[in-house]
């Protein structure tokens, strides 16, 4: 009889221990599925961190993001999901409840909206940026370059008490798990629980991991996407944006501007004066050298907001954003003395023995309210710019 008890009590312990394990693979099903449902990195980012901290997921209460820049030689703060306090905590908790919100209706909710993060401890994690070292880099650094998980418990986190992050977050408990590529360390989650103070456990943790396994591969596929698309709106001969962006971020801003008041943008069309002497008396390759030289000094000296494109032939067109007239006029003035300074290779052939180029600028709403009439406009202005003796800017 002792027997027979015994045997169906560990039963029940087996179909517990099932059931446990069909819901942990059910939630990972979900998240995985969600996340291939895009390869833009911002949804994937808060699919994973929604992952991490939804009611039907691995509900910790808070979970941040980093991304390992390797260029920069950083860590740096992506994303992060949670409340500020128990109070937000509750209204957020009950408003789920309240509206049977599911994994796709949280993320749903992201895609409606994007401004949501853009306040709060995300913005202070988008602050962080880590240099990627062993001692100075502290907790994440060492997450990264060991590759390994962290957890950090209330006895072993007092010796990182001066961390950036640990200083930040103010937890006395946290997980910090890798997320990997190929073997490769791309980015880290860390999750805590600061509001319910619920210890995190093994089970935890290696449903962490388990989900990271998948989210490292979704965020390398995205920056594999990103360098699809960079490639394809990219010139080859000049590395600048191409004909084809150019129109797509006019489109683009004047869609925005119908929601925004008093949205201003500009233009700047730039043509390369008597480039077709350069051509004609030292050959198309010395010619693609020169327009080379040429995109380089016009991408290093704009500014970071703006996007230098190759319009076509010796033409080139930036786009600048929440840029009105004046300002506008003025930056393409400075952009033609820099390079009407700039030696060129071989320009004493030239008129004047000086490459230079003539400008026109176009402003929105003023000058046009579809990217058709900005071109024309900026391009009258150019072709004004030649008549009056080029090397000079109209609009």
């Amino acid at each position: 009889m002792v027997n027979l008890f015994s045997m169906m009590e560990e039963n029940n312990k087996i179909m517990l221990e099932m059931e446990r394990s069909k819901a942990e693979l059910d939630i990972l099903y979900e998240i995985s599925n969600a996340m291939r449902t895009t390869l833009k990195l911002d949804e994937i980012l808060y699919i994973i961190l929604t992952g991490v901290t939804a009611h039907t997921g691995l509900a910790f209460n808070r979970a941040l993001l980093f991304l390992v820049n390797t260029k920069d030689n950083l860590i740096e703060g992506k994303m992060a999901i949670g409340p500020e306090s128990g109070e937000e905590a509750n209204a957020i908790w009950k408003k789920i409840e309240q509206e049977k919100m599911d994994l796709d209706d949280l993320i749903s909710a992201y895609k409606g909206s994007k401004k949501m993060l853009d306040q709060g401890l995300s913005q202070q994690v988008k602050r962080l940026k880590i240099p990627l070292q062993d001692e100075s880099g502290g907790i994440l650094a060492l997450s990264v370059l060991d590759g390994m998980p962290l957890h950090l418990t209330r006895e072993t986190i007092k010796n990182y008490a001066n961390d950036p992050l640990i200083q930040l977050l103010k937890i006395d408990e946290v997980a910090i798990v890798p997320l990997k590529a190929k073997d490769k360390v791309n980015g880290i989650i860390v999750a805590d629980n600061f509001i319910t103070k619920k210890p995190i456990d093994k089970d935890d943790m290696r449903m962490l991991i388990m989900l990271s396994n998948q989210a490292g591969l979704a965020i390398e596929n995205s920056h594999l996407y990103e360098r699809a698309i960079i490639r394809a709106h990219t010139d080859s001969l000049t590395d600048l944006w191409n004909h084809g962006y150019f129109h797509y971020l006019l489109q683009q801003e004047v869609e925005k501007s119908k929601a925004i008041a008093n949205n201003h943008f500009s233009v700047i069309m730039i043509d390369i004066d008597n480039f077709k002497i350069y051509n004609d008396t030292l050959g198309h390759q010395a010619g693609d050298t020169v327009l080379k030289e040429l995109s380089s000094l016009l991408k290093g000296q704009s500014r970071k907001m703006d996007f230098v494109c190759r319009y076509g032939g010796e033409e080139f067109a930036i786009f600048l954003p929440h840029t009105a007239k004046e300002e506008a006029y003025l930056i393409a003035e400075r952009l033609r003395c820099d390079i009407e300074r700039y030696e060129f290779s071989s320009e004493e052939i030239l008129p004047n023995q000086k490459l230079t180029v003539s400008l026109g600028v176009s402003t929105f709403p003023e000058d046009g309210l579809a990217p058709s009439d900005l071109i024309s406009y900026a391009d009258k202005a150019l072709y004004q710019a030649k008549h009056l003796g080029r090397n000079r800017t109209c609009g």
